[in-house]
């Protein structure tokens, strides 16, 4: 008897290199593991609203932009195509360096509207990102950032935690060892926080 799908709901703030890095994993997972990931918006702009220091520097609001596209995409055009734009924006005209390409190409690749890149200079759609966000963190709470992963644990209880935060992005039986373990650890009762080395430049492709 085939194995029951778990929905993993994924929260990501498209800007993020290690938020890109674990949605690839996921994707791997869903190859060698009974996983459905759904797409959520979050905002690093919002985590660190109100907040004395700017710890993604960016004092501009430049990270806006992408997540008040993406959540133009998904109300116009629902989540699956919110999850092509996100792909496209790390895989189109990126160059050689760690952030997000031409949001236009973007956009292109994506076979979307290029008039929704309009909706990166606008507030039109910060209610929708502003509720995605209060979603995910009151799954997890203030303190964590993204991503944020619910699933349901072995003992079929929900789950939410924040990452895993990886540089490398894992294929085949590895990527599905990672996730039975993380599911593992975030299920347990009193579990909280579970730290590796420092960063390494994520490996994005």
């Amino acid at each position: 008897m085939a194995a029951e799908t778990t929905i993993a709901d994924f929260w990501f703030d498209p800007s993020c290199p290690y938020t890109w890095t674990t949605s690839r994993w996921l994707l791997e997972v869903a190859k060698v593991r009974p996983v459905e990931p759904r797409w959520h918006l979050m905002s690093l702009s919002l985590l660190n609203e109100g907040r004395d220091d700017d710890p993604e520097g960016d004092p501009e609001g430049y990270l806006w932009v992408p997540v008040r596209i993406c959540a133009a995409v998904r109300q116009q055009h629902g989540p699956e195509a919110m999850a092509r734009l996100y792909t496209a924006m790390w895989t189109t005209a990126r160059g050689g360096g760690d952030w997000l390409g031409d949001l236009h190409a973007a956009l292109a690749a994506a076979d979307l509207p290029a008039e929704l890149v309009e909706a990166g200079t606008s507030s039109a759609y910060d209610d929708v990102v502003r509720a995605s966000d209060a979603e995910a963190i009151g799954l997890v709470g203030e303190h964590v950032g993204t991503p944020i992963i619910a699933a349901t644990g072995v003992d079929g209880a929900r789950i939410a935690f924040s990452g895993p935060v990886i540089s490398r992005i894992l294929t085949g039986e590895p990527a599905g060892r990672l996730w039975d373990g993380a599911i593992l650890v975030a299920g347990v009762p009193g579990f909280h926080e579970l730290k590796g080395r420092p960063h390494a430049e994520p490996q994005l492709r």
